[in-house]
């Protein structure tokens, strides 16, 4: 359960990746990849983060965890601003802030064992008691479902669920406040999926983590989050609380995404609204608001002014960029 408690506080983040061309590599454009994001997220609660692929999101979560230095805005976790790269600012950080990684099977070295992979956090980290160490990894496997038998095997010898539960271990190491999960699940069977995001519940409620959840499946999202922001593009173009953003969608991007999740009632479907085109490039992004090209709502201002936030709602919570969310509410 979230608490008033801010831990995590993200300030207009832009992350622009240069494109050098030319035997001098001159800079000749940007991919805008994260294009101005701010939002904060309460002790204890899960907020998440959804969208198309290409959208930033992945960025968004490296950035957030200091992988990336951002081009522009300030990353803040207890009230300690550490965007600015330095690396000891990072690493005092960086026990109290880990990534759970998409891929189970790229994010673990297959030349160590998963006793070395368990134990080098706390190397680096200057943890020298052999003891205290052992103990420490013991309790983790028993948090993920792990047997110690399986300390000095290698992740080739471990199924996609297993692997993942390794990199949960593993990011639970130096017990970390905050986690920022980049598609945990989005990799593994879907009978394993919900055996994931189980213990991710449990491990939340036992060792009182916050969650930044990274996904594109918004079923899922829906599951796990208390609050969700939707991306396009680089940019937030919604955030609500989980179930008001499923149930009263107002951006015409939040409301196909909905539109596609499948209805668990036999006979019954929702209304389809179908994209057309494709989402376009963060080179060169649209003039105005960046959805415009593919909404079914388009009019002339949004081709040239891009919408600025509107709050809806009786509690101000529900926040979209969209010059006609009022008449486009359902």
């Amino acid at each position: 359960m979230s608490t008033s408690e801010t831990i995590l506080n993200v300030k207009n983040i832009k992350l622009h990746f240069p494109i050098r061309k030319g035997i001098l590599r001159r800079i000749r454009n940007y991919v805008y990849a994260v294009d101005g994001i701010s939002f904060s997220v309460k002790s204890g609660e899960t907020l998440g983060i959804v969208g198309e692929s290409g959208c930033g999101k992945t960025t968004l979560g490296r950035t957030i965890i200091g992988l990336y230095r951002p081009t522009a805005g300030t990353v803040e976790f207890n009230g300690t601003d550490f965007s600015s790269g330095r690396k000891d600012s990072l690493k005092k950080i960086r026990k109290d802030l880990q990534m759970i990684f998409q891929d189970p099977y790229e994010s673990l070295n297959a030349r160590h064992s998963v006793r070395y992979i368990l134990e080098e956090p706390f190397h680096i980290h200057g943890e020298t008691d052999r003891e205290k160490i052992k103990e420490r990894i013991s309790l983790l496997l028993d948090h993920v479902g792990l047997s110690e038998k399986s300390l000095d095997k290698f992740p080739h010898e471990f199924s996609g669920g297993q692997r993942q539960r390794i990199g949960i271990a593993r990011a639970l190491t130096l017990n970390p406040k905050l986690l920022v999960c980049d598609e945990p699940v989005s990799a593994l069977d879907v009978s394993i999926q919900s055996q994931i995001l189980n213990l991710l519940m449990d491990l939340q409620r036992d060792l009182a983590l916050t969650y930044v959840f990274i996904s594109h499946d918004l079923t899922v999202v829906r599951h796990i989050s208390d609050r969700v922001i939707v991306m396009y593009l680089g940019r937030v173009v919604e955030s609500a609380d989980a179930d008001e953003i499923y149930r009263n969608p107002v951006h015409p991007y939040t409301k196909s995404l909905i539109s596609s999740i499948p209805v668990p009632v036999p006979g019954k479907q929702r209304e389809r609204i179908v994209l057309e085109g494709n989402v376009p490039s963060p080179v060169s992004p649209p003039r105005g608001c960046h959805f415009h090209p593919r909404c079914p709502y388009v009019k002339d201002i949004c081709r040239t002014e891009y919408p600025s936030c509107r709050s809806y709602g009786d509690n101000g919570n529900h926040i979209a960029a969209c010059h006609f969310g009022d008449s486009l509410k359902i």
